[in-house]
């Protein structure tokens, strides 16, 4: 638009030089671009505006307060600007239309008091030309007597078209008979380039008519007598010569006719009447000006300047000029006050002083309503500001910052919602920034932990075993390891530890070392006297090391029993099953801590469950337990597995041991890796879409 409005504008200025270059040479070509000169530049104009206009918006109106104070001014300023403005011209414009009303209704006066004389002579010339008398008036010699003003009226009559000798004795021989005269007259006139207050008589006297006439000059002096004490009367005329000299001022007027100001000089009124083509100009030259404009008597007494135009007859052809004078006053406030309520007394002192009451009472509440809708903006501009100053920390990422609230309103309320939404924030930031850190902890933990867990099983001659651990979480409270003591012997662990986590993962990584600290490690050795067999009375059997070193099942567990019972709260324990196969015996020497049975299925479909052993470990001190030993044939596959393979449950109920057992007899000619892979994916399917509830580990063995 700025681009527009530029070229345009360029434009115009490139086609108003080429015009006037066109003008010194062929006129008649330059007179075509001038239409086009005017539309670019009003286009270029407007154009130029609305980018004015916008860039006053945004500069001005960015701020909420600036857009208050706007809406202020337009809703409370602005109309009561208005108001004042509208009462000052209308108060105006009735004490100049009272002004003008005073002179023109004195002219008025003068006219009526003449017509009622003129009236009365011609009656009593009437009287005595009917009774054939001489054409006397005996009152009007009274009237000169009485009366000063007579003094410079004229007075003449005629009876038919003749003269009487009245004109003579109190007339003059310059006021021509009024041809035109039917009925009885009354107004200014123009007679002999002079103007004058001019009545008429026309009364039927016999066969013919006689018309009496009464003048008085419309001078100075006339004018001066009637605006005593209202002001400056200035009397613009052709018909009158210009005897006052040059006017100090230029004083315009205004009436039904437009007046358009002293174009020619300050001694000149131009008169514009009439509009579009009907319309026509007349100037008309001052005249005189009588009397003198009042002294102030205040500062709010403020001169009235005001006109109107005077209908002037001309006395030889009876037709009226409009305008053929121009009456224009110069007073002031306090005149027309005294004139207009002079004679009401106190009433009209006490009705001013009621306005004035009311005026100051308005002037008040105008001044509170500013006070308070400045306040008002203050507060809304403030609560708005600190709002995007707050929003401008929190874009920082300080999400510690408050506003201060001082208030108890629907801002303050915005406020405090304000604080809250970023104590919130910051809040769940700091638990976001503890969550990351702890996901990163758990992280390493799950990397420590995969590492417990056995990578490589150096699998013995006559077993193969694997194992699969998933946790619930980022890590796992199951255990399960393989040991390979000898060439012909391992020892296999399960377990699972009460609750879930990193406090389970850390209890499993305990339980981890002491197994392994206990058996692999010899601490410490554990010795009997007798031979591998049946111990009677203790139900324990013994497995012997190659190197005379023998190690019990049920030993290790009560060692780890009253190790996880002095180093852990009493609210932690685990379940713990421990296993060691002797391959060249083909037999499982085990001792079952609390933990789900391990099942044994043979290769004829027998089910066999590994029971012996006692309660759990870590929750009390001083427990003994029981051995077991089976035998385990070729093909021959044990299952060991936690709680979170046989008891998820779906809307049908658990997994259940009985599910897993088919599984495992249906598939148990597939490498222990697909069996392992089809239970876990039948459990994922019997959970569907809900969260996995527990840890699931599954430990295979299969005698070969």
């Amino acid at each position: 638009m700025a681009k527009l409005a530029c070229y345009l504008a360029g434009l115009a200025i490139g086609l108003f030089i080429l015009e006037k270059l066109l003008g010194l040479f062929a006129a008649s070509w330059s007179s075509y671009l001038s239409g086009w000169v005017e539309f670019l530049a009003i286009v270029a104009a407007l154009l130029l505006f609305v980018l004015g206009f916008s860039w006053v918006k945004r500069r001005i109106l960015w701020r909420v307060r600036n857009r208050l104070i706007v809406t202020y001014v337009f809703i409370g300023v602005i109309p009561a600007i208005l108001l004042i403005t509208m009462a000052v011209i209308t108060l105006y414009g009735l004490g100049g239309q009272f002004a003008v009303f005073v002179v023109t209704s004195e002219i008025e006066s003068r006219l009526r008091s003449m017509e009622a004389a003129n009236n009365t002579i011609g009656s009593e010339l009437a009287a005595h030309l009917e009774r054939g008398e001489k054409p006397i008036a005996a009152s009007l010699a009274g009237l000169r007597q009485r009366d000063s003003s007579w003094d410079r009226r004229s007075v003449c009559a005629w009876y038919g078209e003749k003269k009487l000798p009245l004109c003579d004795e109190f007339g003059t021989a310059s006021i021509a008979y009024p041809s035109f005269l039917k009925d009885n007259f009354r107004d200014i006139v123009r007679d002999n380039n002079q103007l004058s207050l001019r009545v008429a008589s026309s009364i039927p006297v016999g066969a013919s008519r006689l018309t009496v006439v009464t003048s008085e000059p419309f001078d100075k002096e006339f004018v001066g007598k009637i605006t005593s004490k209202l002001g400056e009367v200035t009397l613009y005329s052709t018909a009158v010569p210009n005897d006052a000299g040059p006017r100090e001022k230029s004083s315009p007027g205004a009436h039904d006719s437009l007046l358009s100001g002293n174009e020619k000089n300050q001694n000149t009124i131009l008169i514009r009447q009439g509009y579009g083509k009907d319309a026509n100009q007349q100037a008309l030259p001052a005249a005189f000006s009588a009397g003198h404009v009042p002294d102030a008597s205040g500062r709010f007494d403020r001169e009235i300047t005001f006109g109107t135009p005077i209908a002037v007859v001309d006395w030889k052809t009876g037709k009226s000029e409009t305008p053929g004078a121009f009456v224009q006053v110069t007073t002031r406030v306090a005149a027309l006050y005294n004139r207009l309520f002079g004679t009401w007394g106190e009433f009209v002192l006490g009705v001013a002083y009621i306005l004035l009451g009311l005026g100051i009472f308005l002037a008040i509440v105008e001044l509170i309503a500013l006070i308070i809708g400045t306040r008002m903006t203050r507060t809304v501009t403030a609560a708005v500001a600190q709002l995007y100053d707050a929003t401008r920390h929190v874009d920082r990422g300080d999400f510690s910052h408050r506003i201060p609230v001082k208030s108890q309103d629907q801002l303050a309320q915005l406020s405090l919602s304000f604080n809250s939404m970023t104590a919130s924030i910051e809040k769940l930031i700091q638990e976001q920034k503890e969550k990351q850190r702890m996901e990163s902890e758990l992280a390493i933990a799950q990397e420590v932990q995969a590492q417990l867990f056995p990578r490589q099983v150096s699998e013995i001659e006559s077993l193969e075993v694997h194992g699969f651990c998933r946790p619930a979480r980022t890590v796992s409270g199951d255990y399960y390891d393989f040991l390979t003591a000898s060439s012909h012997k391992m020892i296999l662990a399960v377990g699972d530890i009460s609750g879930k986590g990193i406090s389970a993962a850390l209890l499993m990584a305990t339980i981890h070392s002491a197994v392994r600290a206990y058996s692999v490690e010899s601490l410490p050795q554990i010795r009997e006297p007798i031979a591998v067999g049946a111990v009677a009375g203790t139900g324990r059997m013994m497995a012997s090391w190659p190197e005379g070193i023998d190690v019990s099942p049920s030993a290790l567990l009560s060692l780890l029993n009253h190790q996880l019972y002095e180093s852990t709260p009493p609210e932690k324990y685990a379940t713990l099953f421990l296993g060691i196969y002797d391959g060249r015996l083909r037999r499982m020497t085990y001792s079952n801590g609390g933990h789900l049975p391990p099942i044994l299925i043979s290769e004829n479909g027998a089910i066999s469950r590994l029971e012996a052993g006692g309660t759990v470990v870590g929750l009390f001190d001083n427990m003994r337990y029981d051995e077991g030993s089976i035998e385990m044939r070729p093909r021959d596959i044990l299952i060991a597995y936690s709680d979170g393979v046989t008891e998820p449950e779906n809307d049908f109920g658990e997994f259940g041991e009985q599910r897993l057992i088919e599984l495992v007899q249906r598939n148990r000619n597939q490498p222990l890796t697909q069996i392992t892979q089809i239970v876990t994916h039948a459990v994922d399917d019997w959970i569907g879409d809900k969260e996995q509830p527990d840890d699931v580990t599954l430990v295979l063995a299969r005698a070969r």
